[in-house]
């Protein structure tokens, strides 16, 4: 698999707290000039990002980030505001207190009401699998299939631990026919990248591909 085969699967990622418009504006160039799949950025930034990449790029955002207590309308008042501004494609954090809890009706519930929200928009759902048993997650890719979400999230990337290949194999097992996966957090050469995808990835979130790419070095998200 080619590097531009690899970089037309990345959401190239920009979610630190100290985000400022010109890093954002910066990866949206590099994004643009590696044709990756989107850009994923704060919300505060979608409408001014969104307006300078126009067409040429879609533009991703993150609801209830990163810790997903978030009340669903809430969540749905983001997801709402986030389209409005430009976004094309959401990924949202789910209340993982309430899959502890065994309140699957509530989980799948919430991602329903946000799919509703986005109507032909991608959305993304993370589950933070660093935070799950093996239970929890296969649970949430019988969740996430059945409630019309358009992708399955390993990470935020702000927890204790990122994407594993055992955690893409076991969704890639689990998850409907219509579900893609995102492996997001920690993928750090085009090594891993790779096996990502082979093992039934679709998108990978990160900071650290383009900058392999541009030789620079790749620490990060």
């Amino acid at each position: 698999m080619s590097y531009t085969e690899i970089l037309g699967h990345v959401d190239h990622t920009l979610l630190a707290q100290t985000a400022t418009w010109e890093e954002i504006r910066t990866i949206c160039d590099d994004a643009m000039q590696y044709k990756t799949a989107s850009v994923c950025i704060p919300p505060s930034f979608v409408r001014q990002a969104k307006e300078y990449v126009g067409d040429r790029m879609a533009v991703c955002t993150v609801i209830g980030f990163p810790n997903g207590y978030m009340t669903t309308a809430v969540k749905e008042f983001e997801t709402k505001d986030a389209l409005q501004n430009g976004a094309d494609e959401i990924d949202m954090v789910i209340n993982m207190g309430w899959l502890k809890e065994q309140r699957y009706d509530l989980v799948e519930q919430e991602i329903r009401t946000l799919k509703a929200a986005c109507g032909s928009r991608i959305l993304k759902v993370i589950i933070e699998t660093c935070l799950l048993t093996e239970e929890e997650k296969i649970r949430m890719c019988e969740i996430v299939t059945r409630s019309g979400a358009d992708y399955i999230k390993t990470s935020t990337g702000f927890s204790k631990a990122g994407a594993t290949f055992a955690d893409v194999e076991l969704f890639a097992g689990h998850v409907g026919p219509e579900v893609k996966i995102k492996a997001a957090g920690g993928i750090a050469s085009m090594e891993d990248a790779k096996k990502f995808l082979a093992l039934g990835a679709h998108r990978l979130g990160t900071s650290r591909i383009i900058k392999l790419v541009k030789n620079e070095a790749a620490s990060g998200y």
